[in-house]
Formats: C-alpha cells, sequence, structure tokens
C-alpha cells in the first residue's frame, strides 16, 4: 500500500523540486546565488532546517556549492550532472542543419541540459513518433507539421501532447492568427507555431527577361498568369519538342487548390454535411488547371501529385513558373539560377494556401521544464532570427519574420516579404474542411482528369458522390 505524504512532505520536495527546474532549466544560471535561506523558509513554509537539507542534496547532485560567509551558489555544472532531453524532427525538413545550429547555441545558455536531435523518416514520422511515445521512449519535444496535426487528429492521438504555448505569445502581436488557428483544437492552441509558409509563385528572372517581361511584374489574375506562360513557353517545332514551358502545374494537394479557392470553390458545405465539388465554381477551376496542360500547352503533362516534379523542372530551367512554398525555396540557395518570388494571382478573389511546423511535448516527458524551456528559447528572438539567417523558411516570430535587416543575398530573394501580401488571405488545409482521407481519395480519383482521361465536369460530379458516401459511413 502506498504512502500518503504529509504536509511537510510536500512542501518539502515542493520547494526541491522547483529549485532543481530553476538550475536545470536555466534560469537560473551558473554562478548566480540563490535566495537565502531564511527567505526560502519563508516562502515555502518550512524551516532553515529543512531548507539546509534540501540545499545539501543540491550539493551532493552537483548542482549548487555552499560558498562560507555568501550562501548558496549554482554550480558550474559537470557532464554526470546534466539533463539530456531529445527533440524529435523529421528526416527530409530543409532546416536540419539550421536546428542543429540553435540546439548548440541553447546549450550555451543552458549548460544543465544536453538537447539530442533524433531524425525520423519523413513518410512515417507520426507512425514513428506515436510508436516511441507509447513504449515510453518517445523524444520530449517534438516537431508537428499542419500535415502531422491533422494525421494525429484523425488517429486519434492528440493525446500524447501536453498543450503547451508560451503565456508571453500572443498571436496578432507577435506572429500571425492563422498560423495558431492551424494547430487549435477547440479554440485552444495546442501546439506552440515555430515556422511557416504560404504557397507562392516562384519564376525564373532570366526567362522572364528573354520574354521581355519586367521583374518586378506582378500576375493580376488567371488570364494574367497564362499571357505570360506563353511568352515563357518554348517550342522546337522541328521535331516537334517543348525547351522550355512557361509554368509546370503540379496535382499536389498542396497545390491545385489553391486555383479552387481563388475561384470561390469549395469541397464541402461550411459545415462539412456534404461535399460540394460538383460546383460551377469548381469545374471551371479544375477546367483552368487542365487546359494549362492540353490545350495552352504552357504546363508539361503530369498525372503524378508530387510537387517536387515541379520544383526539379524549375531547377533546370525548364519551366519559368511554379506554384512552391518557402520551405522548398532552400532547394534555390546559391544555386544558379536567378530567380525570385511574387504573390499568386487572384481569379474571383484572392486565395491561397498555408502550410506550417510546430513544436509539442511529449506528455509522458518526465523533463517538461527542460522541454518548455528549449520550446520558450526556440520561438524567442535570438533563435528564429538564426532560422532567418540561414534559409528562406519563415519563422513565426513577425518582428524576426518581417526583419527586412536579417535578409542574405544567395538565400533569400528580392521579393522575399511578398509572403505578407498573402498571409490576409492564406487559408490552411482544415479551413478546406479536408481529412486526411478525403485528400487521398482526391488524390487517387483525380489522376484521371489530370491524365486527361475525364472531362472536369465528370470528375466533380463522380467524386463528388464518392466524397458523400465516405461521409455517410463515417457519419453512420
Amino acid at each position: 500500500m502506498l504512502k500518503r505524504r504529509s504536509e511537510f512532505e510536500i512542501k518539502y520536495y515542493k520547494f526541491l523540486s522547483e529549485l532543481k527546474d530553476e538550475i536545470i532549466s536555466g534560469r537560473l544560471k551558473p554562478g548566480e546565488f540563490i535566495l537565502p535561506e531564511n527567505t526560502l523558509s519563508k516562502e515555502y513554509e518550512l524551516s532553515r532546517v529543512s531548507i539546509r537539507k534540501a540545499l545539501a542534496e543540491l550539493v551532493d547532485e552537483g548542482l549548487i556549492e555552499k560558498i562560507p560567509g555568501k550562501g548558496n551558489r549554482v554550480s558550474l555544472p559537470e557532464e554526470t550532472s546534466k539533463q539530456t532531453i531529445t527533440l524529435g524532427w523529421y528526416s527530409d525538413s530543409y532546416e536540419i542543419e539550421i536546428i542543429e545550429e540553435i540546439i548548440a547555441r541553447f546549450e550555451q545558455l543552458n549548460p544543465y541540459v544536453k538537447v539530442n536531435l533524433q531524425l525520423f523518416p519523413g513518410t512515417d514520422y507520426v507512425y514513428s513518433l506515436t510508436q516511441l511515445i507509447e513504449r515510453g521512449q518517445g523524444p520530449d519535444v517534438f516537431m508537428v507539421s499542419d500535415l502531422h496535426f491533422r494525421q494525429l487528429a484523425a488517429s486519434k492521438q492528440l493525446d500524447i501532447i501536453d498543450p503547451y504555448v508560451p503565456e508571453y505569445l500572443h498571436p496578432d502581436k507577435d506572429s500571425y492568427p492563422k498560423l495558431f488557428e492551424m494547430f487549435s483544437l477547440n479554440d485552444k492552441t495546442i501546439l506552440t507555431p515555430f515556422l511557416f509558409s504560404p504557397v507562392i509563385i516562384c519564376y525564373n528572372k532570366k526567362m522572364f527577361s528573354e520574354a521581355r517581361i519586367s521583374n518586378s511584374y506582378k500576375l493580376e489574375n488567371w488570364l494574367d498568369l497564362l499571357d505570360k506562360a506563353k511568352k515563357c513557353t518554348k517550342d522546337e517545332t522541328v521535331q516537334d519538342l517543348v525547351e522550355q514551358y512557361g509554368f509546370c502545374f503540379s496535382a499536389s494537394s498542396n497545390r491545385f487548390p489553391v486555383f479552387m479557392l481563388q475561384n470561390g470553390g469549395r469541397f464541402f458545405d461550411e459545415n462539412r454535411t456534404c461535399s460540394v465539388l460538383n460546383s460551377k465554381e469548381n469545374i471551371e477551376a479544375l477546367t483552368f488547371c487542365v487546359d494549362l496542360m492540353y490545350e495552352d500547352k504552357v504546363s508539361p503533362i503530369f498525372s503524378h501529385g508530387s510537387n517536387h516534379m515541379a520544383e526539379n523542372l524549375f531547377m533546370r530551367e525548364r519551366a519559368a513558373m511554379i506554384l512552391t512554398t518557402y520551405f522548398f525555396m532552400n532547394e534555390f540557395r546559391d544555386h544558379k539560377i536567378k530567380w525570385d518570388v511574387m504573390p499568386v494571382p487572384k481569379n474571383k478573389k484572392n486565395a491561397t494556401l498555408l502550410l506550417g511546423g510546430s513544436l509539442g511535448i511529449n506528455k509522458h516527458s518526465e523533463m517538461k521544464e527542460s522541454a518548455k524551456a528549449l520550446i520558450n528559447y526556440m520561438v524567442s528572438t535570438e533563435a528564429q532570427t538564426t532560422l532567418k539567417r540561414n534559409g528562406c523558411t519563415i519563422p513565426m516570430l513577425r518582428v524576426v519574420a518581417e526583419d527586412n535587416h536579417l535578409l542574405q543575398p544567395g538565400i533569400h530573394p528580392d521579393n522575399y516579404n511578398a509572403f505578407k501580401e498573402v498571409m490576409p488571405f492564406a487559408y490552411t488545409t482544415r479551413d478546406l474542411n479536408l481529412t486526411n482521407n478525403d485528400i487521398e481519395l482526391l488524390e487517387n480519383e483525380l489522376q484521371f482528369l489530370w491524365a486527361n482521361m475525364e472531362k472536369p465536369e465528370d470528375a466533380c460530379k463522380r467524386i463528388e458522390k464518392l466524397l458523400n458516401d465516405m461521409l455517410n459511413s463515417t457519419n453512420h
């Protein structure tokens, strides 16, 4: 039978654990003196004898040292007294080297904490993460993208997360509200946003120049996009080949919905009671996408959903424009091509998609104070500045994201701040009322449309029925 703690024991161990956490988390630095014993005695309602006993335990652990006539001082850490926490990340992230630099600086500032970076395969990230956490071996802190968040929600595994957002962070003042909404459940943000990117247009400056298009040009609408894509498309008429395309369409679920949103289209009604895919707005948007490939012939014909195909053609200078993200732009750093970005065009309305990443704490972590300290540092001005200086990915902290003094030639495009123009009308995948099962169905069924084996109106009608059938089976 477990012994019930006395009131004295509760107060004693509260003092011991709180002081230990202050030291290990770095809030008390090596060389700093802790409060006098009589002050601690009053604050924790313990006798000075009990306070001295607790302090002696920390002396034995090597966390503090008693300085005669002066008091108790935080010790310089020994390797054996360091607390080790693990940060989980996915292996195909573009930010890994930057994260390693952030960790190194955090360890300098928090000498009692060592951070191990644990990489998981990108394709099975959520599965690998949840399996380890269930076995009690999961990382203390881990990266969660908006896709991972939806996967965890769909599998009812969000309970592996101990909700945490630093109290001092305010979505409106310090960041962007949409980013916080992306990682919220029942109107409560349960993860700390870390980075983000809207979908944007990336273009080849050399190809624009050859087509006599100004590098400061902005695409106003779909007709404008088509016109410029035609000017940048080059045919080799002798061999009936295309030397370069003006645009490269991507069937990725993180790309093509931009056109539907811009035309006022939706996948489901507002309350997700039924699919509204078979609407005039959606048919028009998908017709425009298909025509880019088959009618106007300004884009290569793809039936594959990978957005990397578009980016790879762009890097080989075989496509003048693509829809991409600030994440993928890290591939272009110090590349020989001359490129820049601009906001996506509009049709009936302005719209684009928003992707993001956040930081979560393992609910079963035994070192939550150190985990919180790591997250606090990763969203600090210093760490967010490191993120921006070394890559194109946009940090969540507004004051850093919009600081032009941090822009580096060879890393950032001239018009890096284009993201500011599109954020007011950015939609998340959650705004689309799409589940991961919906996305999987759409990617499988739309292949017939992308392969020009089905008309947009027929595809919309057929897939709407499939979505409604799946919705009804789920509800019943």
